[in-house]
């Protein structure tokens, strides 16, 4: 037997807002200009949100604006101060990223995952908790005792072949009124149970609020930063991630399209090759087209590259393969990148 956890922060977490803040800028900027340069980073804490970072586009936008309108839509007040700091991206970095070119727009490695433990090809815990935290979205928006801010995790128990048998403990923390806690506790157990016996598993504690109380959240209770959730964005600790955030980058940055490219080459390769699970590594030097290493682990041991995947690894063929300017990167930002 063995146990090993995994986590997600809910669509309220401050980072969580940030990454959003973050991805709504960059789809107002590619909507009116898909050539657009962006990097966002946004950073918020008691009544301010701090925005800045590069962005080169013929887009019109107001970056305020749009930060209200994502505070509000998650369950925030609309009033916090707003301070635009977004400069011009540097003429360096367009050398090697410009459409002739189109070179990787920062050097690093990406992860891409999959298995077959579910429909959707991610580990079983990693989906209980983004529908877990898509449901608890809707209890802020339907209940007035449930506030955005949160986070929860799963310890679960697995066979030696790494199956999930159970869940040892399911812990839940999430800021509330406090006012009726025997009743909003018992909805998130509800939701937990049957969110679980849709893949026959039980929980054997539930560990909510193990503070004893959850009543200061969001950015009165913490500060949060753009990036600062990669974890959570890529696959709950089940595999390798990079070192750089996806939320906030146009798909030119490798960062964004190298990790979601790493992702569709291991769903493929489990399915053409009946692997149990995949891992792959691209790794890529800025300015330059292609990936300079792609390395390919599974339940089969590793396997070797093919050409074609290097060619299918250029930042061009990425963008128009998987149409990366015209994916809402607002939505990817709430609950994690990869959900399907």
């Amino acid at each position: 037997m063995k146990v090993y956890s995994n986590e997600i922060v809910f669509r309220g977490h401050p980072d969580k807002v940030c990454d959003q803040i973050s991805g709504a800028i960059l789809d107002a900027c590619l909507r009116q200009d898909p050539l657009s340069r962006c990097g966002i980073e946004t950073v918020g804490g008691k009544g301010k949100i701090f925005i800045t970072g590069e962005v080169t586009t013929k887009a019109h936008f107001s970056a305020a604006e749009i930060a209200r309108r994502v505070l509000k839509d998650i369950g925030y007040p609309d009033t916090y101060e707003i301070i635009d700091n977004i400069g011009r991206q540097s003429a360096d970095i367009a050398l090697g990223t410009n459409e002739e070119v189109m070179g990787a727009g920062d050097q690093g490695m990406m992860f891409g995952y999959a298995c077959n433990d579910t429909p959707e090809y991610l580990p079983t815990a990693m989906v209980i908790l983004q529908k877990f935290a898509a449901k608890y979205d809707e209890l802020v928006h339907t209940h007035e005792d449930f506030y955005p801010d949160g986070k929860a995790q799963i310890t679960g128990i697995y066979d030696d072949d790494f199956n999930m048998t159970g869940i040892r403990d399911f812990t839940i923390s999430y800021n509330n009124s406090e006012e009726h806690r025997d009743v909003t506790d018992k909805i998130l157990i509800d939701i937990a149970e049957e969110l679980c016996a849709a893949y026959g598993l039980k929980t054997e504690n539930y560990l909510i609020n193990p503070t004893g109380k959850f009543l200061i959240g969001g950015f009165e209770g913490d500060a949060g930063l753009t990036g600062r959730k990669i974890v959570v964005d890529a696959y709950q600790s089940f595999a390798n991630v990079g070192g750089g955030c996806m939320n906030g980058k146009d798909p030119t940055k490798v960062d964004l399209s190298g990790a979601y490219y790493a992702r569709v080459l291991a769903k493929e390769l489990l399915q053409k090759k009946h692997l149990k699970w995949c891992e792959i590594q691209i790794s890529y030097a800025i300015g330059m087209r292609s990936p300079l290493a792609i390395y390919i682990d599974s339940d089969q041991g590793n396997l070797e590259p093919e050409e074609e995947m290097f060619v299918r690894g250029e930042p061009k063929h990425i963008i128009d393969d998987l149409k990366m300017r015209e994916i809402c990167y607002e939505e990817q930002a709430k609950y994690g990148h990869f959900r399907d």
